[in-house]
């Protein structure tokens, strides 16, 4: 895919049907693709540099989250919140999740394997569109949109700025109200990119392969090979605050459905 100017999207993309370039706003460019009734919006990730990871000091951080050095040569697509219910069900017959009473609410108890399914069948509809998993080094990269505290917003986070079990805030941090569901996928603050709900109210799934991290600088990385676990990441509605920070990491089987995982789309930038 073509690189993006501050402006427009690449010609490529939009000779897509159904998408359609937004004006630039705070966050930088957006585009948006329509299906049917639903519609969601890609903003442009441009190419950076950023350490992935936790640094040694940081609170409740795990040993798998060592830092290191990642350079992103190729920027790319990502959705701006979390799979709706609604686009799920303009590309997918059957919507497998536990909280429906809203269309906006995020896709849930979705596999790896399910979202390779969608995002098959989107692609069938679509020619050229490329739509896939961010990889997990895409995927914190534009959590931190930028930053390098804890969180996007600071090295604590509270329940107006994230959906979590709210009873279990980070280290030093008030209490807060613990929802005990998702919440619509932009209900909550975006990040300094206009990525939505990046931390908590879903885990979203990534591309790789779960694996301990290199120590030395990484070019646009994708995980191993193979492998038995594939990594989520964000956090959900029902955790405590230390697994929305932004470097923490989780992994499941693929095939293996919890009530608290969906995904978020990326496109382009392989």
């Amino acid at each position: 895919m073509s690189t993006v100017t501050a402006n427009h999207a690449s010609p490529e993309l939009l000779a897509v049907p159904g998408f359609s370039p937004l004006p630039a706003d705070q966050y930088g460019a957006a585009v948006a693709l329509t299906i049917g009734h639903s519609r969601q919006v890609f903003r442009w990730i441009s190419p950076g540099r950023f350490m992935m990871g936790s640094p040694v000091d940081e609170a409740e951080r795990s040993t798998v989250e060592k830092p290191h050095e990642v350079i992103l040569t190729r920027g790319f697509w990502l959705a701006d919140t979390a799979c709706t219910q609604a686009f799920w069900l303009a590309v997918w017959p059957v919507n497998p999740s536990h909280f429906q009473d809203h269309p906006n609410n995020p896709v849930e108890n979705v596999s790896w394997h399910d979202s390779q399914g969608f995002l098959a069948e989107l692609n069938r509809r679509l020619p050229g569109l490329a739509a896939r998993l961010p990889s997990e080094a895409e995927w914190e990269y534009a959590c931190r949109a930028g930053s390098t505290s804890a969180f996007a917003f600071g090295d604590m986070i509270d329940t107006e700025h994230a959906n979590f079990n709210g009873q279990y805030p980070c280290a030093g941090a008030e209490k807060g109200v613990y929802r005990q569901r998702t919440v619509t996928v932009d209900a909550l603050p975006a990040n300094a990119w206009g990525l939505y709900q990046m931390h908590g109210n879903v885990w979203e799934w990534c591309a790789d392969w779960f694996a301990d991290y290199p120590t030395a600088t990484q070019h646009d990385p994708r995980g191993p090979t193979f492998g038995k676990m594939r990594v989520l990441r964000g956090g959900t509605w029902g955790d405590p605050a230390r697994y929305l920070r932004s470097a923490a990491r989780s992994r499941i089987e693929p095939a293996y459905r919890p009530r608290s995982s969906g995904f978020r789309i990326a496109l382009g930038g392989i």
